[in-house]
C-alpha cells in the first residue's frame, strides 16, 4: 500500500468517527449538555486530525506529480 492510500484510508475512517461523534453530540443536546459537550469535544480534535491528513495528502500529490 503506498503512502497516500494509508493517508485516504486513515482520512476515511477518521470522517466517519468524527461524523458519528457529531450526530452523537447532536441527539444528546437536549438531554444532557455534558455528554454532548464532551463529544463535539472530540469531534473538534478528530477535524484538526482529519486537516492535517488533508495537508499530508496535498503535499503527497504533489511530491508524486
Amino acid at each position: 500500500m503506498e503512502r497516500k492510500d494509508i493517508i485516504k484510508y486513515q482520512r476515511e475512517r477518521l470522517n466517519k468517527r468524527y461524523k458519528h461523534l457529531i450526530e452523537k453530540a447532536y441527539n444528546l443536546k437536549e438531554t444532557d449538555h455534558e455528554l454532548s459537550d464532551i463529544s463535539e469535544y472530540k469531534a473538534i480534535k478528530l477535524l484538526g486530525r482529519l486537516k492535517k491528513l488533508d495537508y499530508f495528502l496535498i503535499e503527497e500529490s504533489q511530491v508524486s506529480s
